[in-house]
């Protein structure tokens, strides 16, 4: 998905920093370069045991800064849509939209079955996979329906969820409730998927079937974003109503977490309201300074990641696997991975903490990205998926 915007005019006296491609907006480049960075430094810790609070996701209900990582992506997913297809020939794009949801599809898939390749319990579901799926239904809506449709879309979407989790008494158990394995998603999940769904749990998944409606809901939010980004107010005045917007769903998110509380696992509606309006302070926050202000020097590091999302995501979750495959003898004559090698010779001797250890792991596994996808940006490299 390649944003597309004029560039906006910015004093001499400031770097004069552009994206690969002048057509770009840079302020949504580099907002998901952030988000992405983030998303690999929670997702590699040098040890799973031992990391600090704010980089692990709450236990159930509640809410920490990594659980906002995903749906800040999400977001991005719709604010994207909303420039990659405003000026598309609608002739065959319907095709062209389902191919590249099964691309991310398989690609996710692919990361679930390395290395065992085992299809008898490999899991179904995964981040990719509801990428997949949200980019689907939501570049179809986009290019279906008006503006107007598609907030009344995002409306239905979070208050049907609601009433399905919290009415709908759950076959072969009961009551309605929101308990990880009892609740109306976990048990369509292990009706349909069983045998396929999170190893962790095996009878639910955070990436589950029902909870992807609320997650086309906050796609949803990201394509109302971008249309008020192209519209023709004034350049300052769309970030003071991105920012507003997303004050008034951070109130909704708090109101309606009194009777319908903030889950990523189960991506509750308040959980939408609660993302998407930090998203939308985010990136009012990123075009003001970015696009409106022209402060773009700092951008460079994280536009190289920006750009390439889709594949440093993937290369991330597919070297770990690899490395583990890789066996090293220790002294005692046992093996360990070649990854677990690394972590164990280079950081956990040179730290009293093995949290401060773990921090390290993950903090160095994100700068060789960083030198990775800055050289690749300098080439102009873009692998587009």
């Amino acid at each position: 998905m390649q944003p597309t915007s004029t560039p906006h005019p910015h004093s001499p006296n400031r770097d004069t920093h552009r994206s690969v491609s002048t057509s770009r907006l840079l302020s949504l480049d580099t907002f998901r370069g952030i988000t992405v960075a983030a998303m690999i430094l929670v997702n590699n810790p040098g040890d799973w045991g031992h990391i600090y609070a704010p980089l692990g996701h709450a236990h159930w209900h509640g809410w920490t800064p990594t659980d906002l990582i995903f749906p800040f992506f999400l977001f991005i997913v719709g604010v994207s849509i909303s420039y990659a297809l405003q000026n598309k020939d609608r002739a065959g794009l319907a095709g062209k939209i389902m191919k590249r949801s099964l691309i991310l599809f398989s690609l996710g898939l692919f990361l679930n079955l390395f290395s065992k390749f085992d299809f008898t319990t490999v899991r179904i579901p995964g981040v990719l996979q509801r990428i997949a799926l949200v980019y689907l239904a939501c570049s179809l809506i986009y290019i279906k329906t008006d503006t107007r449709t598609q907030g009344w879309l995002v409306g239905v979407l979070l208050v049907g969820y609601w009433l399905l989790m919290s009415f709908i008494p759950v076959p072969d158990f009961g009551p309605a409730n929101l308990e990880a394995e009892t609740n109306l998603g976990a048990w369509l999940d292990r009706t349909l998927l069983g045998g396929h769904l999170w190893k962790t749990s095996k009878i639910w998944d955070p990436e589950g079937l029902l909870s992807t409606l609320p997650a086309i809901a906050t796609g949803l939010s990201g394509i109302l974003a971008g249309t008020l980004l192209k519209s023709s107010r004034p350049e300052a005045e769309k970030a003071v109503w991105l920012f507003v917007a997303g004050c008034f769903s951070l109130l909704g998110a708090y109101i309606w977490n009194g009777f319908f509380p903030i889950n990523k696992s189960l991506w509750t509606s308040s959980f939408v309201l609660l993302t998407s309006g930090l998203a939308l302070q985010g990136l009012a926050l990123c075009y003001w300074l970015i696009d409106v202000q022209g402060y773009k020097k700092w951008t460079k590091p994280f536009v190289a990641f920006g750009v390439n999302a889709i594949t440093v995501f993937f290369l991330s979750g597919l070297i770990p696997r690899i490395l583990n495959m890789i066996k090293v003898q220790q002294p005692d004559g046992s093996e360990i991975g070649a990854k677990e090698w690394l972590y164990q010779t280079f950081f956990v001797p040179y730290f009293e903490s093995p949290y401060n250890a773990s921090l390290a792991g993950a903090l160095t596994f994100v700068l060789i990205w960083f030198v990775i996808l800055g050289w690749m940006y300098q080439q102009k490299i873009i692998i587009k998926v």
